[in-house]
């Protein structure tokens, strides 16, 4: 399907294929999967099989149907624990900036596509919010890979045309979560800082991991741009005429003030925080990420 195409690279996928995606702490499920329960003492059930898959512990494969049948299952419990992943994308105006591949929100779809690649291939379960002043369309969480279809088929009808209110949709995925599971959140975060950090404090309030995945155009970075430039408000009408080289230096120093508020509030709240410079190569960007997670024992 030339629409999934656009939103999953094979290059990306191969680059972080054998990397393990790992909750910061202890997750809850149903199902009996790769991570650690927060459950002790209790009793647990057999609920049925699932197909073996490299990397599953072979104690729970289940030895009578492999000598019955030469087939490799795993034994699922009741009980057991699975991850649940939920995508949450910023798909308002300011999202368009950008041209081809390096346009911060065709980058963060590949971002969302490519993390729910890695978590289904792990029989994890991952949903996908697109949100603007408020959430545009949603998935719900699974482990299929038609998930995969599912969350490119719906990318490709997004029109980002409005602004960004970020509070709303956080706090509507607060109340339909439910039990642990890592929230990611993909957005360049031109938001209201304060109301961000209020969501964000009722989702750490209900345990769930919360990361950040700040999406930026190269030029919102460094602002190396030459001559005279008319810069156009996405999430407004004003227009302003202006030489970067005269401006840079202020504009440096407001988004260092900003980014050091953003900080403060992912510190603060013990939540994770990566700059996604869209000039910078997904696969690359992914593996040193997800490495660097795995050497501090967190995912």
């Amino acid at each position: 399907m030339a629409f999934m195409s656009k939103y999953i690279r094979p290059e990306v996928l191969t680059r972080i294929s054998r990397i393990k995606f790992e909750p910061n702490g202890l997750v809850e499920g149903t199902l009996a999967g790769a991570h650690r329960s927060p459950f002790h003492g209790f009793a647990i059930e057999f609920a049925g099989h699932r197909d073996y898959v490299p990397g599953d512990d072979i104690r729970h494969l289940d030895w009578k149907v492999f000598y019955r049948h030469k087939k490799y299952l795993i034994k699922q419990y009741e009980m057991d624990t699975n991850l649940v992943c939920h995508l949450m994308l910023d798909v308002s105006a300011s999202m368009r900036y950008g041209e081809g591949d390096a346009q911060k929100l065709l980058y963060a779809a590949r971002m969302a596509v490519t993390l729910a690649n890695l978590i289904v291939e792990q029989s994890d379960r991952v949903s996908l919010t697109a949100f603007d002043e408020k959430v545009v369309s949603s998935l719900a969480p699974s482990n299929s890979l038609a998930q995969l279809i599912n969350m490119s088929e719906m990318l490709d009808k997004i029109k980002p045309v409005k602004k960004t209110h970020i509070g709303p949709s956080l706090m509507d995925l607060a109340a339909r979560a439910g039990r642990r599971a890592i929230v990611v959140i993909l957005s360049d975060f031109f938001v209201d800082l304060d109301d961000l950090n209020k969501a964000i404090q009722r989702l750490r309030y209900d345990d769930h991991e919360v990361v950040l995945m700040q999406v930026l155009h190269n030029d919102e970075i460094e602002f190396n741009m030459p001559g005279t430039i008319r810069f156009v408000g996405l999430e407004d009408d004003r227009e302003i005429d202006a030489r970067p080289e005269d401006t840079r230096k202020a504009y440096l120093e407001a988004m260092a003030e900003f980014n050091g508020r953003l900080e403060d509030i992912a510190n603060a709240n013990r939540c994770e925080r990566l700059v996604c410079d869209t000039s910078r190569d997904m696969a690359e960007l992914f593996a040193d990420y997800l490495n660097a997670r795995l050497v501090r024992g967190l995912w």
